[in-house]
């Protein structure tokens, strides 16, 4: 059996016509919504959620195309476009009881939480994002050899057929690079859901592929239009973020105050996966805006 977030029901909830998300929901008080990134599942919020718990509701979904959720079928840009994730979240937190509510998102679920704030900002009161750069600001900074960082971004891009089958030849060498990569401190990674995130991810291919290559077409341009139109995030927003700035050559604060002009952004020491090398930074955050 895959690893659980202890002290948390299970639930499949139905968001759109022939998809449902898995969701991990625990605790009681103001709903916040968590959104897992690449390449795991909604168990990277194990540490998180379980303190947030002691005075929220937590809802801890696996994304549309991840872990034990639905996977539709690519069969158009919009399928796995940020627009359509982030109206998954709302229609799962309203199935849930809950019309307005709190969202954090790490890597790839940070897209689709800023996706639903732009989006839906009735339904989402506060928005927080851990180590991404908004869809749009980061293809322009990914430039010249600092590009190679995100060769990942690249390959997926590409049309259906090749990238899929690259990764399908060694999957586990493929998403477990990252997971090594990108952390800090192996030990937050436990071996066992390690092996979760790894299953997980051998098993939803195609769709996490259909994911990030919205991300190079359909998102860039409902990023592009909101742009154009002078749409900003107007709900408490915090950012944190490894040192994006130094890695890319770019003011990653002056990129985010561009969505959010009163946004919190702040610089972590940790790797990546922050919400389990370093919980209690993370929750601290969290709780301080739950607070604005």
């Amino acid at each position: 059996m895959a690893p659980m977030i202890n002290g948390f029901d299970y639930q499949r909830v139905t968001v759109a016509d022939g998809v449902s998300l898995h969701a991990a929901v625990g605790g009681s008080g103001r709903p916040v919504v968590l959104l897992h990134g690449f390449p795991q599942t909604h168990l990277m919020w194990r540490h998180v959620a379980a303190d947030l718990a002691a005075d929220h509701t937590v809802i801890c979904p696996d994304l549309r195309g991840y872990g034990a959720s639905d996977k539709p079928a690519a069969t158009g840009p919009e399928v796995y476009a940020k627009r359509t994730m982030a109206a998954d979240i709302v229609a799962l937190a309203r199935a849930l009881g809950h019309d307005r509510f709190a969202l954090a998102g790490h890597d790839r679920g940070a897209l689709v939480a800023v996706r639903a704030g732009l989006d839906h900002p009735q339904a989402v009161t506060h928005l927080a994002s851990l180590d991404v750069l908004p869809t749009l600001d980061m293809w322009n900074v990914m430039r010249g050899t600092s590009a190679a960082v995100g060769f990942h971004l690249y390959l997926m891009a590409q049309p259906p057929g090749l990238p899929e089958q690259l990764i399908a030849g060694s999957p586990d060498a493929f998403f477990g690079h990252f997971l090594d990569i990108w952390t800090r401190d192996p030990d937050a990674i436990p071996a066992e859901v390690r092996a979760a995130y790894l299953t997980a991810c051998r098993e939803a291919i195609p769709s996490i592929v259909a994911d990030y290559r919205a991300s190079a077409g359909i998102d860039v341009e409902h990023d592009a239009a909101d742009r154009a139109a002078g749409h900003q995030l107007r709900m408490p927003v915090s950012v944190l973020q490894q040192d994006w700035g130094a890695a890319l050559g770019s003011d990653a604060a002056a990129l985010w105050r561009a969505w959010a002009p009163e946004v919190d952004h702040r610089t972590v020491s940790c790797g990546h996966f922050m919400a389990e090398e370093a919980p209690a930074e993370v929750v601290k955050a969290l709780r301080a805006l739950l607070a604005r």
